[in-house]
């Protein structure tokens, strides 16, 4: 390719368009990254689930290996760079492969260098440290990007805690978070002992906890990329949390929104100016590509907090990455992905984020991350198809037609269902059913789930089928992995 610097955006998708080196995203699923393969010439996923039947082009998932149960994303990854079919195709496709991953560690960073790979993100043990809960609020006090009112500390007991919150002045109605985890399992709400004891096994004994007063807030998410020449900045999206048809956790996110009212413009604005700085804070801490941020909205007063970072891609990412502006311009994840490159450019990330931020550039769209939310455990025996669905008339949900783009969704009454969980799978509370996107929302103005959104949900847990468990007679232990792998 040319050496030369590239100038504008046209000429950034032009590079991606012309790319020739082997680019990889390895995870559980292409969900995270869903289309970045439209955008960037060889761009293939790896991953250890096939949701689309063998029908998606550019994923390949190799045959099922004897190992041992996956505790982590990392160790999914960790199994899949050391599984010969994945070995070969890599060799087979040549050139200098890039690998990008939603999760990652030191392990898999020595298994990329083995295969003569660059993973094309920050360090692990860099991540690792920015991810940490504890740290977040640091990184966020330096920024100028204020969290809710909080202390970290040690709990040794309850009476510990209340004489803590007591000093720092935080009142008894809290909400504990360990240093690192996925919200739905670290996020503790304590405004009694009974309370604490629930969850004290997990509080107890692990170090330095973030206590914070416990506020009425609404949950959002925004995402964004550190680069060379600035933090670009992605749209604020409205976060769908602890709704007890996706999520048998409290707390637990399950979900996204992405339209353009869902804030007031001056609250769509701070967040955005709060997200350069911690970016630009990132920087200097020698972080830079893609980040989540977390923000909790103050439903009295406006105020907005930050609550969490993913120094990564997440859950959110494919809305990111489809929004409007993204085919307007290109997608966020593309700046990630040049960032790295080593490729010389130059891009006005002012003009950039001034036109991102504008009301036209976002379209509505909403995305619910299906669970098994009862407390069973079963197998699969038929599961729906990933592809696009129709509600009819009478509120049933009806396949119509395989696609693995979710601008294939013509209407309201469409939807693109990727499945997760498969025939022969182990169904157990918190399993991940599936994602279904749709256009439109699907939250009220009081944001709870509406009806079409409620019935979407109905009709695709309906698809499923499965036999008891006590029937199976041999197979694996069952446990309950505990960990998000999207």
């Amino acid at each position: 390719m040319a050496t030369r610097e590239l100038q504008n955006i046209s000429e950034i998708r032009r590079h991606f368009h012309r790319n020739e080196d082997p680019v990889y995203f390895i995870s559980a699923t292409n969900f995270n990254l869903l289309g970045i393969d439209e955008w960037c010439k060889n761009f293939k996923y790896i991953c250890y689930i096939d949701c689309y039947d063998g029908r998606h082009p550019n994923v390949f998932c190799p045959s099922e290996q004897p190992h041992a149960e996956f505790q982590s994303i990392e160790e999914i990854n960790n199994y899949l760079l050391q599984h010969k079919e994945v070995i070969d195709l890599i060799k087979r496709r040549g050139g200098k492969p890039k690998f990008v991953f939603l999760m990652f560690d030191e392990e898999t960073e020595r298994l990329s260098k083995e295969l003569g790979a660059e993973v094309w993100f920050p360090k692990a043990k860099l991540r690792t440290k920015c991810d940490n809960k504890i740290e977040t609020v640091r990184i966020g006090n330096k920024a100028g990007v204020p969290s809710v009112p909080n202390t970290l500390s040690e709990v040794k007991s309850y009476e510990h805690l209340k004489k803590i919150c007591d000093k720092a002045g935080l009142g008894h109605d809290l909400v504990l978070q360990s240093a690192f985890g996925d919200s739905g399992h670290t996020t503790f709400f304590i405004k009694s002992e009974a309370d604490f004891r629930r969850h004290e096994h997990e509080i107890v004994g692990e170090g330095e906890i973030k206590i914070m007063k416990r506020i009425d807030c609404r949950g959002s998410a925004i995402e964004a990329c550190a680069t060379k020449e600035g933090t670009i900045v992605g749209p604020l999206m409205t976060e769908l949390v602890g709704f007890k048809e996706l999520t048998p956790y409290r707390g637990g996110w399950c979900g996204n929104e992405i339209f353009s009212t869902a804030f007031p413009p001056k609250t769509r604005q701070r967040a955005r100016e709060l997200t350069f700085q911690f970016g630009e804070q990132l920087r200097k801490e020698g972080y830079r590509g893609y980040f989540e941020l977390d923000f909790l909205i103050d439903k009295k007063t406006g105020e907005i907090w930050l609550g969490e970072l993913n120094p990564r891609i997440t859950g959110a990412s494919s809305m990111t990455n489809h929004a409007a502006f993204a085919h307007a311009d290109a997608p966020l994840f593309l700046f990630h992905l040049l960032e790295f490159s080593k490729k010389k450019f130059h891009l006005d990330v002012e003009a950039l984020n001034a036109r991102w931020a504008d009301a036209e550039m976002i379209d509505s769209w909403s995305q619910m991350v299906i669970k098994h939310t009862d407390d069973t455990v079963d197998i699969v025996t038929h599961a729906p198809q990933t592809g696009i669905y129709r509600m009819l008339e009478d509120g049933r949900v009806v396949y119509d037609r395989f696609d693995y783009h979710r601008r294939a969704v013509e209407s309201e009454n469409e939807a693109f269902f990727l499945r997760i969980l498969r025939p022969g799978d182990y169904r157990y509370e918190g399993a991940d059913l599936g994602i279904l996107v749709t256009r439109g929302r699907s939250m009220t103005n009081g944001f709870k789930l509406n009806e079409r959104a409620k019935k979407w949900i109905h009709g695709i847990k309906q698809g499923f089928a499965a036999k008891p468990f006590e029937a199976v007679q041999a197979g694996p232990a069952f446990a309950d992995p505990a960990f998000k792998i999207m």
